[in-house]
């Protein structure tokens, strides 16, 4: 498992280890469809994994169109936020 740190959010785990702008509790989101799982917030980033339609992400920001937190494996990674179930 990767920690969900960026400058500007962190999830809460991490409160006292690390220090971010503003920290989150992940929400359990999951998939209405196929989804690239990205390193980073641009389609041709590195591809962490595939996710498929009904898998669970744990979403920490959803900004510019795209959704960020934890894969399935535990990864930290992006994925366009319009595959994401509301």
């Amino acid at each position: 498992m990767t920690h969900a740190y960026r400058k500007d959010l962190a999830d809460t785990s991490l409160a006292g280890q690390v220090i971010a702008s503003h920290y989150a509790d992940p929400l359990i989101r999951h998939l209405v469809t196929a989804a690239d799982f990205l390193r980073e917030p641009h389609d041709s980033a590195d591809l962490l994994d595939k996710l498929q339609p009904g898998q669970e992400i744990r979403m920490l920001d959803m900004s510019l169109g795209w959704a960020w937190g934890y894969g399935p494996d535990g990864r930290v990674g992006y994925v366009r936020a319009a595959a994401v179930a509301p």
